[in-house]
């Protein structure tokens, strides 16, 4: 019987370490850093060797700008969504940005994200919609729902972040008071593998 995967994606999280990992903050376009969320799904359901492994979703997490604050950004943004979202087996959640009241000198935040991703990966384990749940964040706020999950003893919990260029940081999720042999299995996706689901689209750009 098929085991079903479901990948759980904290997109600006994933964006942000794939830029640490790979690219230059500085002198790299905004789009580097981007992936194709079902590409990305494809890639990490095949990586156990195990044919009884099927892409069942993906589910994408992302804050959205406000139209009036940020009406480029807000276009860019719906047109990413809307090219995710081509793909039938890619699910978006979307949270609106929370914007401070000295805005632009602080940066809009993402509100609600994380609790959303927690919530999910732990209700869908219980309403058993999948076998496999993978995560990808670097936020510690997510643990609880990690260790949540494991403990009911029946799904399979993994986690995936990038492996980032020699000398650069390494980020990936250990969960405290677990022996290493106890962690979840970490999918570190090599440089390699991060160009093969690259997403370079400039979608600030409108498309005719």
């Amino acid at each position: 019987m098929a085991m079903r995967v479901v990948v759980f994606v904290d997109y600006q999280n994933a964006y942000r370490r794939a830029r640490d990992a790979f690219h230059n903050h500085n002198a790299d376009p905004y789009s580097l850093g981007q992936f194709h969320p079902a590409s990305l799904g494809a890639l990490l359901t095949g990586r156990r060797n195990d044919p009884d492994r099927q892409l069942q979703q993906v589910r994408m997490y992302r804050g959205m700008p406000d139209g009036g604050m940020e009406k480029r950004a807000h276009s860019a943004a719906r047109r990413q969504v809307s090219s995710w979202t081509r793909d039938p087996l890619v699910s978006v959640t979307t949270r609106p940005l929370r914007y401070p009241r000295n805005y632009p000198a602080a940066r809009a935040q993402e509100k609600g994200i994380d609790v959303q991703i927690a919530l999910d990966f732990a209700m869908m384990a219980v309403r058993n919609e999948y076998d496999v749940g993978i995560l990808m964040s670097g936020d510690t706020d997510l643990h609880p729902a990690l260790e949540e999950v494991m403990g009911l003893g029946e799904k399979t919990v993994e986690v995936a972040t990038w492996n980032p260029l020699p000398g650069r940081r390494r980020f990936h999720i250990r969960l405290a008071g677990l022996t290493a042999n106890m962690q979840p299995y970490c999918h570190w996706i090599d440089h390699a593998a991060y160009l093969s689901i690259q997403d370079e689209t400039d979608y600030t750009l409108r498309r005719r």
